[in-house]
């Protein structure tokens, strides 16, 4: 051996030893993006300004969506949130594994089928750090918690929601049924496993763990859930918010835009953060709401002109904003028309980090947004929630519910139906109310074309029924469906089962 080989041996052994020291830049150590994940909770299409909103101002989010795409047709694959947070993570219709109606404060023992790859767990494989912050809703038990399911950390809460504070501070104010109480156990904050105390309002609670989880990871390819509960009510803002709005005098209007400023203020608080640590170029990022806004909160929220709320399988409940942003890969400020679900964000998110992780009804769009697919990503989106029943194609949409014989005498004082004793069955015994809509003309809904188009309506119930064939019966769910209430559509009574 030369001695000339020796020492260019010695001094690369030097050189590799130094820089393993300090550890590479990320952009050497790595080409995959981190992946920023912001959910709200039942925030509809018309309390964003970069979908039409006049009255609440969401100066963050638009910018996101000057340098991103808007999608003007994006879906979830529910309308209410846990059903539809299982299809986000899981990228597969949440009816294939049982998870099809909200728990209803039953998930302290039970949650989303074991069996269920999560999106946590596909990046995780791929070596991304991953995170989530604030919400989960698919299970409480140790076997189905957060950190059970593919997180390496969790702040945030269990279940459906929790109170933004326990105690009224200064200059704050609720709304309805909004009085400030002491967080219940299955509403209680955990860090990890353990439960914490947290005394600030819980948007910016959130907003601060997710900062911290972001500085934490900022030198390794990392996956931020950030799943804030605002707007959801129950309606509580703190003064920094309220003030923003003193031109507004109805309090519930007045508090819940409050409440969708400070979720504003936290998408700001990360791109910045994102900006400060130089990974905001290489972060993709995705903004969107788990449903449309709820109708039951005294018209405080807007859904624009689009019928129906949370719960409805109408626009107004499944169509929701959605933004994506990936600086460095993606070409910034335009729309994207055709079309998508939130199913897709599993796909995409997986081929951004290398190795996509397909599943029957996740599309990566990323090939559509670059111009590489000219082709539309979905043929066909599907809806099913016990008997409802929805499919829609690039203009037409059907719907059925199930009609009912029940009056506003049988709601419970929540507005909802007291349930059989085990749960709502499948049957209709009176019959469906079938609705059909060319939303390319009528995207509001307001004419139903049912009987003026009988071959439109055969052609989505086959269609309908070669999905339904694949999927468990509603019968077969993990739980029974619980919640109901009754509504009228197209001068008909029905019954939305949720």
């Amino acid at each position: 051996m030369s001695r000339n080989f020796i020492w260019r041996f010695f001094f690369c052994g030097l050189f590799f030893l130094f820089w393993g020291s300090i550890g590479f830049p990320k952009s050497q150590a790595s080409d995959q993006p981190n992946i920023v994940l912001i959910l709200a909770d039942d925030l509809g299409l018309g309390d964003v300004g970069a979908f039409g909103s006049e009255e609440i101002n969401t100066p963050n989010i638009d910018s996101l969506s000057e340098v991103g795409i808007r999608f003007t047709q994006a879906y979830v694959s529910h309308p209410v949130c846990s059903p539809s947070r299982a299809g986000l993570i899981t990228g597969r219709y949440q009816q294939r594994h049982g998870w099809e109606f909200n728990p209803a404060r039953r998930d302290l023992h039970s949650g989303m089928n074991l069996g269920e790859e999560t999106l946590a767990e596909a990046l995780k494989e791929q070596g991304y750090a991953t995170g989530l912050v604030g919400k989960w809703h698919l299970g409480q038990g140790e076997a189905y918690h957060p950190m059970s399911r593919g997180f390496d950390h969790f702040y945030g809460v269990l279940g459906g929601g929790t109170q933004y504070f326990e105690t009224l501070p200064e200059g704050g104010a609720y709304a309805l049924s909004g009085q400030p109480m002491e967080r219940p156990d299955y509403n209680s904050i955990y860090r990890g496993r353990d439960k914490v105390a947290d005394d600030g309002y819980i948007t910016d609670s959130f907003t601060r763990e997710a900062v911290a989880f972001i500085n934490q990871h900022a030198d390794e390819p990392f996956f931020l859930y950030l799943s804030h509960i605002a707007p959801h009510t129950p309606l509580q803002a703190t003064k920094m918010y309220l003030d923003r709005y003193g031109h507004i005098s109805d309090m519930p209007k007045k508090v819940y835009a409050a409440m969708v400023a400070a979720l504003d203020d936290s998408v700001g608080e990360i791109v910045n953060k994102l900006e400060n640590i130089g990974q905001l170029e290489n972060t993709l990022i995705a903004v969107i709401s788990d449903n449309g806004c709820a109708g039951y909160i005294n018209n405080a929220c807007s859904n624009l002109n689009y019928s129906g709320y949370k719960r409805y399988h109408q626009e107004g409940g499944i169509r929701v904003p959605f933004i994506l942003a990936w600086p460095r890969m993606l070409s910034g400020g335009g729309a994207y028309e055709s079309p998508v679900i939130s199913l897709d964000l599993f796909s995409t998110f997986t081929a951004a980090a290398g190795i996509a992780s397909k599943t029957e009804d996740s599309v990566n769009l990323l090939p559509f947004l670059k111009g590489e697919n000219a082709g539309a990503p979905h043929d066909y989106l599907y809806w099913r929630s016990g008997p409802t029943k929805a499919v829609r194609d690039a203009r037409w949409k059907m719907i059925q519910y199930k009609r009912s014989l029940l009056v506003e005498a049988d709601l419970n004082a929540t507005g909802r139906l007291d349930p059989p004793e085990n749960g709502w069955g499948n049957d209709t015994p009176d019959g469906m109310v079938t609705l059909l809509y060319d939303l390319s003309a009528d995207p509001f809904e307001q004419h139903n074309l049912a009987e003026e188009f009988p071959n439109i309506i055969r052609d989505l119930q086959a269609r309908f029924e070669q999905w339904n064939a694949e999927l468990p019966t509603p019968d077969s769910a993990i739980l029974p469906a619980l919640r109901s209430t009754l509504t009228e559509i197209d001068g008909q009574a029905v019954q939305l089962i949720f």
